[in-house]
């Protein structure tokens, strides 16, 4: 827990006898509980999710993280819903059985978005340079990953639909990589043919 959480629950405590007796019994109760799930989480995350800490008076301070999860929803050109998520955890994980799912690379924020000849990609990579981004683009999945010491994604993603791959174009600036495919063309309805 960052140095925060650790003056959040001090001070938390402080405050024993405000709340009504049962109150603070649950209290206590989960904070147990957090402690447990997060020296469990511990032992099952990457190590570098870990960070320890000697501070000044000779104690120690764990930090973990970063914990990234998100979601963008937006609507498609069918008119349904499309939910992308981000980051390098899911929810529920590491509850109830389930494993905890952390991942040391972080899933970028991704935007599809379909014009009437082509599909722009745009991806959100803050803190890399554009050396870093290693582009892939194979049977309709376009891959996006960066592995430098301090930052680490990886994006598999399926476009919606067949794209002409010799047509694909990309820059990175601030942070945002756009790559921009051309739609491939539909070989038409086919022809009518006469029988002689």
């Amino acid at each position: 827990m960052s140095s925060f959480g650790d003056d959040w629950f001090k001070r938390f405590k402080e405050r024993k006898g405000f709340f009504f007796p049962e109150l603070d019994k649950m209290i206590e109760e989960m904070e147990k509980e957090m402690a447990k799930s997060f020296k469990e989480m511990e032992n099952t995350m990457p190590r570098d999710m870990v960070r320890v800490r000697r501070l000044p008076d000779g104690s120690v301070s764990r930090e973990y993280g970063p914990f990234v999860y998100g979601y963008s929803m937006k609507i498609g050109p069918d008119g349904k819903p499309v939910i992308r998520e981000f980051g390098n955890i899911k929810p529920g994980a590491g509850t109830e059985g389930q494993p905890l799912n952390l991942r040391d690379q972080r899933e970028p924020l991704v935007d599809v978005i379909e014009e009437e000849g082509e599909i722009k990609v745009l991806a959100e990579l803050p803190g890399v340079d554009k050396e870093d981004i290693s582009l892939f683009l194979a049977e309709g999945t376009l891959t996006i990953s960066v592995d430098t010491p301090e930052r680490r994604y990886l994006k598999e993603l399926d476009l919606p639909v067949e794209v002409d791959e010799s047509s694909a174009r990309s820059t990175f600036s601030n942070g945002v990589l756009e790559t921009t495919l051309t739609k491939r063309q539909s070989k038409g309805k086919g022809k009518k043919l006469s029988i002689e």
